[in-house]
């Protein structure tokens, strides 16, 4: 059915969640974002894409790649870059023809305390209002600008996190190193609960803590390696299988192989009906055994009969459990 659960006790904890936090990038949205807009300074749009698409060509994100597209739709040549240094959160660093290239988002700039022109802070606050995932462009000592990009929700995310709240999900979260106005924005479109944003992958491992203390089971869903950390504190970690990095599957206790986030809530409805079979197995189980050392003790059963009865009620067991098969959700 798509779905890689790597043990049994991970399957039985999926049962057990609460709460499931959800990354947006790649989860919630289809992770392949598009340029929307650019706020250019001089010498223009297309020296902005040029250069951003040359360093982000040697980057994995999802972000780098929509530059990358749009630069090609333009049928920009660029540039020989130097070496890539990606920062965590933060942005990706290079150079070209000599001079040093940062791009990302302002924490990248301010981190290194570099004054942020009041153009381009008001550029990315524009952008950030109307819901986009911002990067900034600087070139040696200019400031190429801004570049605005949007990513769109998943196909059937809001009826898929329902689905969620009817098996007993109590509480879904989504957490994102994206800013508020583009978290806060998918948030109310795909339907979640609670928007936690700007968050580093440290950040994201406190907000997972947070959530196992007031909920006591939590299940965290992502793709990247910003992720990773997590999914590792999380009470189970499910990694989208299509699109995840090696070192979220690799994380992970669930991979959603197909990349279907729809499989989901198939993953939870398997969990609990298991532990169900589980809990009527033992009753079962434990009455048999009750039943026979009474009537045994009693003098009303012999050894003969007992033996028949247990292997029997082993049967009956192993033939409940398989009700599992037909499981389709």
């Amino acid at each position: 059915s798509g779905v890689l659960i790597k043990g049994g006790a991970h399957l039985e904890h999926l049962g057990m969640v609460k709460a499931i936090a959800f990354d947006k990038t790649g989860t919630l949205t289809e992770g392949r974002p598009e340029v929307v807009e650019m706020g250019a300074t001089e010498p223009g749009e297309d020296e902005l894409l040029r250069v951003a698409a040359a360093v982000e060509q040697h980057s994995q994100h999802p972000l780098g790649a929509a530059v990358v597209r749009a630069a090609e739709a333009r049928k920009l040549s660029l540039p020989a870059v130097g070496v890539v240094e990606s920062v965590t959160a933060r942005g990706i660093r290079s150079t070209i023809e000599g001079a040093p290239v940062a791009i990302g988002n302002l924490r990248l700039f301010r981190d290194a305390e570099v004054p942020v022109p009041e153009s381009i802070g008001q550029s990315v606050a524009d952008m950030q209002e109307r819901g986009r995932s911002t990067m900034v462009v600087r070139h040696g000592e200019r400031w190429l600008g801004v570049i605005g990009i949007a990513d769109k929700p998943r196909p059937g995310v809001r009826a898929v996190l329902e689905e969620l709240r009817r098996l007993g999900i109590g509480r879904l979260v989504m957490l994102t190193g994206d800013n508020a106005g583009v978290g806060a924005a998918v948030g109310r479109e795909v339907g979640v609960d609670d928007v936690r944003a700007g968050l580093l992958p440290e950040d994201k491992v406190t907000a997972i803590q947070e959530l196992l203390t007031e909920h006591g089971m939590v299940a965290m869903i992502g793709d990247g390696v910003n992720d990773a950390p997590a999914l590792a504190n999380a009470t189970v970690g499910i990694a989208m299988g299509g699109a995840g990095t090696a070192v979220a599957l690799e994380t992970a206790d669930v991979a959603l192989m197909a990349d279907d986030l729809g499989r989901l809530p198939f993953a939870v409805g398997l969990s609990r009906q298991a532990r169900a079979v589980i809990r009527q197995n033992l009753w079962l189980s434990m009455g048999v055994i009750a039943g026979l050392v009474i009537a045994t003790v009693a003098g009303g059963v012999g050894i003969g009969a007992a033996v028949l009865v247990h292997e029997g009620s082993t049967l009956v067991v192993l033939a409940n459990a398989l009700r599992l098969l037909r499981y389709s959700g």
